[in-house]
């Protein structure tokens, strides 16, 4: 009866084995290719980061920005020579002009929060030491609703700085 369930094993195992094994060749296989042009790429993935952030999945939007911005960046040091000689239009640098402002604006909101969030916090702590649940718990569901408002806002910032880098290498659009 060892024998039999040893081997049962060593099958069972066998089995899982080569399903895991296809079943990751199967998600290779499917996974659609990424666009042959970056830029298209890096403006859908914006795109997207900012109906992210408007249906308020931070994370996402979040992480959507990220690799927003790794694709322009690497498109920076691709297209080093052709930025250099390109001109941007004056409906393009008053666009830039605007983004970089209002980029500005919502980075200065976050960072005027982030304090207020902090003391909030500290001040949750302060009251659960002394015992006052009910006031440490207000304290601190005001602090995580500031600490949001702070990574929206600074999310928005860093989409219209993309927004920017959008409008730089517009030349790369089909």
């Amino acid at each position: 009866m060892y024998v039999f369930r040893r081997n049962c094993g060593v099958c069972l195992l066998s089995l899982a084995l080569a399903l895991i094994l296809v079943g990751a060749g199967w998600a290779q296989t499917a996974t659609p290719t990424a666009p042959a042009n970056p830029y298209r790429q890096a403006v859908t993935l914006l795109d997207q980061a900012e109906q992210e952030l408007n249906a308020k999945n931070l994370s996402a939007a979040l992480s959507l920005v990220k690799q927003t911005n790794a694709i322009f960046t690497s498109l920076q040091k691709d297209s080093a020579a052709k930025l250099a000689e390109r001109q941007l239009s004056d409906q393009e640098s008053q666009q830039l002009a605007i983004n970089q402002k209002l980029a500005e604006e919502a980075q200065a909101k976050a960072d005027s929060f982030l304090p207020t969030a902090t003391a909030k916090k500290k001040q949750a702590e302060e009251l659960r030491a002394k015992g006052q649940a009910e006031a440490a718990d207000a304290a601190e569901r005001e602090s995580k609703e500031q600490y949001l408002q702070v990574q929206t806002l600074s999310i928005k910032s860093a989409i219209y700085a993309l927004r920017n880098q959008q409008i730089i290498f517009r030349f790369l659009a089909p």
